[in-house]
């Protein structure tokens, strides 16, 4: 039996249409269109759409994912899982006015939080457009101090994040 190479495309009984993406001594991992990752036996039931050559090795399923995850991230405003911090797990955001004969309003804090992340995605997907944009260099320049501004005014809610990593930072004083 030939093995398939890492870039052939199959067509599954059961999974459909989809991409070898990684070859070991028993299985193929199979990107397919309709179910994602799939890991299947070398001798399943399916039909080779277009063979790729076994004896190339030139590209991992980690290499792929990489690829397509960075691709996203440029493309679309889908946005990696940022863990919130521990102590706020579960927590609630209580905004109480000043007049005690109103009623307080409570949001859970996770909902909060991911609504900061998702400012902070759209924000680099704004910053990734303005760079690409056919705007002259100092037109860009203005644009991405505002950014930085309001990356500045977002610091208050750094507390939130499990990991200092993904912080706001606003600009740094000289």
């Amino acid at each position: 039996m030939k093995l398939l190479g890492i870039g052939s495309r199959i067509n599954h009984s059961e999974y459909g249409k989809g991409v070898v993406t990684n070859v070991t001594t028993q299985h193929y991992w199979v990107t397919f269109i309709e179910g994602g990752l799939e890991t299947i036996d070398l001798d399943s039931d399916f039909d080779i759409i277009e063979a790729a050559d076994g004896d190339v090795d030139t590209v991992s399923f980690f290499d792929v994912e990489s690829s397509l995850v960075n691709i996203l991230k440029k493309w679309s405003d889908a946005s990696e899982v940022i863990p919130i911090s521990d102590k706020y797990k579960g927590g609630k955001l209580i905004l109480e006015p000043a007049d005690t004969s109103l009623k307080s309003y409570e949001l859970p804090i996770d909902t909060f939080f991911h609504k900061i992340t998702m400012v902070r995605d759209r924000l680099r997907v704004m910053e990734q457009r303005i760079n690409s944009s056919n705007l002259d260099e100092q037109g860009k320049t203005d644009l991405q101090q505002y950014i930085t501004r309001i990356y500045g005014s977002l610091t208050s809610f750094n507390v939130l994040f499990k990991s200092k990593s993904h912080n706001f930072v606003g600009q740094r004083s000289k």
